[in-house]
């Protein structure tokens, strides 16, 4: 059966920032443990797992978030430091902070905003896995069209692309369903899972909020607070559900590993 690997960036609200605007870190937190409630409460009710990749800023600020996850049989995995900074020691530090925080080990990274980090960097800080790979071209961003697009053995660190359709590489990101129509997106996904066996998805707490709101205060684009909020959460349960109707199977990240017969045999 094809198996979702859900994944969540728990982190702090910095998006303002790239967009030339003060935020107060209070108002960073609060926006991001609400969605972050949120997700878990959804999750929850429809009794499915996911991959948290959680900064450790974030994770020191909010404890209990992280410690429910945890419970309730989520995997945490490293986002960083902070969302904002990043060096090569931020590495070890955000693993060692996690792992104090949740007593779990931590074995996956997934740099922040998807940006390229030194998969050398990744193995020395005692990661198994990583998962910065956006597989397709985002304007602006990057343009990652010469990596695989499913998981493949990097010298020893597992590289685990995010999904991506088969043909054209059409990114199946959080940006993909808060803009396409519902039948579309879940179409795209199903046929995607079918192909290549599983798929990984990946969101953020903040855009579980109202997002609208705040559009010019913030100068958000209407990509990104489009459908933000509730109208998001809606999506993403029709999303779990039609998947479950389906047969679908939902794993963490690090569970989905360990199905594996050889990651280095994609």
């Amino acid at each position: 059966m094809p198996k979702l690997l859900l994944s969540f960036d728990i982190e702090e609200f910095d998006l303002p920032l790239e967009n030339g605007v003060d935020i107060p870190f209070e108002e960073q937190m609060r926006r991001s443990v609400e969605g972050a409630e949120k997700i878990l409460e959804i999750l929850k009710r429809n009794k499915v797992v996911a991959t948290l990749f959680c900064t450790a800023n974030f994770a020191e600020n909010a404890p209990d978030i992280i410690k429910r996850a945890v419970n309730e049989g989520h995997e945490i995995a490293s986002h960083g430091l902070r969302h904002s900074q990043f060096y090569n020691a931020d590495l070890l530090r955000s693993k060692e902070i996690l792992e104090e925080i949740t007593q779990v080990t931590v074995r996956g990274f997934r740099m922040a905003r998807m940006m390229s980090v030194s998969s050398k960097e990744i193995r020395k800080a005692g990661y198994i896995y990583n998962s910065s790979i956006n597989p397709t071209i985002i304007p602006g961003r990057y343009n990652n069209l010469g990596y695989p697009r499913l998981y493949f053995n990097d010298d020893g660190l597992i590289q685990l692309p995010t999904g991506v359709t088969p043909k054209f590489r059409f990114p199946l990101f959080w940006l993909t369903l808060h803009n396409l129509p519902l039948y579309l997106y879940n179409y795209l996904l199903t046929k995607t899972l079918s192909h290549d066996g599983y798929t990984i998805l990946y969101f953020h707490p903040w855009e579980f909020t109202d997002l609208k709101s705040v559009k010019r205060k913030y100068r958000l684009s209407p990509l990104i607070t489009n459908n933000s909020g509730d109208e998001m959460l809606s999506k993403l349960e029709n999303v779990i559900n039609h998947q479950k109707e389906k047969g679908t199977l939902f794993f963490t990240i690090s569970g989905f590993l360990k199905t594996l017969d050889s990651p280095a045999k994609p």
